[in-house]
């Protein structure tokens, strides 16, 4: 597909995309949505990548969403809409889906990054939800994924008074797993994405569910779920290799079934 709003390539078993909205800071409005969704549910069908990575430009990641596009909109619009609707796409992608961020990551951009299973950011990034300035609150998950990532009280101050994280706090607060210069952030989360692409995929996508429904279940459920997904790997071709491979002091091939 050819897309005018992000650019898409591939890295090894990595599958790359940038937002490309240059002059506005890559906001992000339905258009850009729509064309990110449909890029990466062709790299979570396509058995030749392992992970996904979104990111931006070294000065922005996304510094929100196009308000423009939004002021004017009605209650019945907004309900319609079908941009809020692209941040469940990406929480049913399979494979897991990293983030590479600098500079500003505010908004729909920090709900973006958010939605991610990983946040690596360069010592310039930014982040921020700042719609309470517009007269409104985040709607994409903000409220809720910020507060699960860093505690009510920092979440409150962020939301309540656009307090800003800078990257350092964001690592301390447990928002971002990672921070590296700018010159280097985008090539680190590229390594880590290649190490999680050559992991055996499927339990990588299995670990990923166990990892995510542990915010969304009681604990109770949660363990519940661990044990019985991890029974169920037994029965793939991989358990059986990563464990021959690691008795008989060799590499695993890994085959993804």
């Amino acid at each position: 597909m050819s897309y005018e709003n992000i650019l898409v390539s591939t890295e090894g078993r990595v599958g790359i995309v940038q937002l490309n909205r240059p002059a506005a800071r890559n906001a992000l409005n339905g258009a850009l949505m729509a064309e990110l969704v449909a890029a990466l549910a062709a790299f979570d069908s396509d058995a030749a990548i392992g992970c996904m990575l979104i990111t931006g430009s070294d000065k922005a990641f996304a510094a929100g969403a196009d308000i423009k596009q939004m002021a004017t909109a009605t209650v019945v619009e907004m309900m319609d809409s079908e941009m809020l609707g692209a941040w469940d796409a990406l929480t049913r992608l399979h494979k897991p889906l990293l983030a590479a961020v600098s500079g500003w990551c505010l908004g729909g951009g920090c709900e973006l990054a958010m939605a991610c299973d990983m946040i690596i950011a360069s010592e310039s990034a930014i982040f921020g939800q700042p719609e309470i300035n517009l007269g409104v609150i985040p709607g994409a998950g903000g409220t809720q994924r910020l507060t699960r990532a860093v505690g009510k009280a920092i979440a409150m101050d962020m939301i309540l008074s656009d307090r800003r994280l800078s990257a350092g706090e964001a690592m301390r607060f447990g928002l971002i797993s990672r921070v590296a210069p700018v010159e280097t952030y985008l090539a680190l989360a590229l390594e880590v994405a290649a190490v999680i692409a050559a992991k055996p995929p499927v339990a990588v996508r299995t670990a990923k569910e166990a990892v995510n429904a542990a915010y969304e279940s009681t604990l109770a459920e949660g363990m519940r779920l661990e044990r019985r997904l991890f029974t169920l790997l037994f029965a793939t071709d991989d358990q059986k290799e990563g464990m021959a491979a690691f008795a008989e002091k060799r590499a695993a091939t890994w085959q993804g079934r």
